[in-house]
């Protein structure tokens, strides 16, 4: 793609931490100095990322940029994600927090690797994202977007919860547990893995349904298509509420007489890796897998 497609890149992260604001300075510079227009949210103190970037409203950021590049962990670029999807302005993850799955690319190497993308040379993704819909009385009170998962999680910690899932309008299973998870591929790796969810290449189109902490031992998690529709509500014999949430921000409550709708989003987000980017790699690096890194290099014959 060439290089005039991001005239105007968008920064965000994280302003409460230091290591986040400190490679916000070091991208804000080095983008002037290479001719682009950098925008960054109104809460950003000019006086700790640079004079050199505009203020806007964080609702035009997508708008108004053809690239954003988010610092900070995976939980920056989820929140991005949101804010970004349907707007074709990819992401581009600089990670400053943990594991980083979403944001690949290190401080170290930032700014070779964005001189690069400035060049046209990186590869890009198409990642799905999920559409919940809380309905009550066949009327939609809350509507919210996820690039990993919608969770259905107890409210009440002392006591256990009851979920009826259904799929594509067919009973699926009356659930007994801590709640219920329901992912994308991207989510894979996020709370559905600790809750023994499998790991699901992010080309794939499809839906995990995740039982949190089942009752039942037999209980096992499903993979359905994307193109299925998911309705989770409360047993009936069941009067707790639930509380739901899209990648960690909570959406709204499940109650009795209350459904949550889970189905793929129109939107979609874009994600930009740099040149070789290897998703089996960055298992690997991040789940700290395997230690015959020779094997792990060839290739079969």
């Amino acid at each position: 793609m060439p290089s005039s497609r991001f005239d105007t890149i968008a920064l965000t992260g994280n302003p409460a931490d230091p290591r986040v604001i400190e490679s916000l300075q070091t991208l804000a510079a080095h983008l002037a100095e290479r001719g682009r227009r950098v925008i960054a949210a109104e809460e950003m103190d000019p006086a700790r990322v640079g004079n050199q970037v505009e203020r806007v409203a964080e609702r035009e950021l997508a708008r108004r940029s053809q690239l954003m590049i988010v610092v900070g962990g995976d939980g920056s670029m989820l929140y991005a994600a949101r804010r970004a999807a349907g707007s074709g302005v990819p992401l581009l993850g600089i990670n400053r927090g943990r594991l980083g799955f979403l944001a690949d690319i290190g401080p170290a190497d930032m700014r070779a690797r964005i001189d690069e993308v400035l060049r046209g040379e990186f590869e890009t993704e198409r990642r799905m994202l999920l559409r919940a819909e809380i309905i009550e009385g066949g009327r939609v009170l809350v509507s919210g977007l996820a690039l990993n998962d919608i969770v259905v999680s107890r409210h009440d910690p002392g006591r256990m919860l009851e979920i009826r899932s259904f799929v594509d309008g067919r009973y699926v299973n009356t659930h007994g547990g801590d709640g219920f998870i329901i992912a994308t591929a991207t989510g894979s790796t996020a709370y559905s893995l600790s809750c023994g969810g499998p790991i699901v290449s992010p080309d794939l189109a499809a839906i995990l349904l995740v039982p949190i902490c089942p009752h039942t031992l037999s209980e096992r998690p499903i993979l359905v298509p994307a193109t299925s529709v998911t309705d989770v509500m409360l047993s009936e014999s069941h009067s707790q509420r639930a509380e739901i949430s899209c990648d960690g921000e909570v959406a709204g409550e499940l109650l009795p007489g209350r459904s949550l709708r889970v189905r793929a989003a129109e939107e979609h987000v874009d994600l930009i890796h740099p040149r070789g980017y290897d998703y089996f790699g960055i298992l690997r690096e991040k789940l700290h897998w395997g230690r015959d890194h020779l094997a792990t290099t060839r290739q079969p014959r």
